[in-house]
């Protein structure tokens, strides 16, 4: 499925959410691993993006060594290589569907 690149560059980023790690089976505990580098984990940090006068909160995935280990809420963050892609699954013979965001790095924005 083709990504798209997100520009952030008149938005003001912040973090809504501290990283958590990304779990690929929550029953077994299993964590997500990054398909480019099957060594590093993923985490998902909740950031509030506000742009144009309009805030939304993203769920934003992101491999373990991308972020600093003091990356709390309320810090400013700088986004870097932001993309979305759609998906779609069936679970139980339900459809769903949605976008999902990645990024290479969030580093502090000060």
């Amino acid at each position: 499925m083709p990504s798209f690149k997100i520009d952030l560059s008149t938005a003001v980023v912040f973090v809504a959410t501290a990283p958590e790690p990304k779990m690929a089976n929550k029953k077994t505990g299993e964590r997500a691993m990054d398909r480019d580098n099957p060594s590093l984990g993923l985490s998902t940090v909740g950031l509030l993006v506000s742009d144009e006068g309009e805030g939304n909160l993203y769920q934003v995935t992101v491999p373990e060594n991308g972020y600093p280990e003091n990356l709390v809420p309320g810090t400013p963050v700088k986004v870097h290589g932001l993309k979305a892609r759609d998906w779609e699954n069936e679970f139980n013979g339900q459809k769903r569907h949605g976008i999902s965001f990645r990024a290479v790095a969030i580093t502090p924005a000060a």
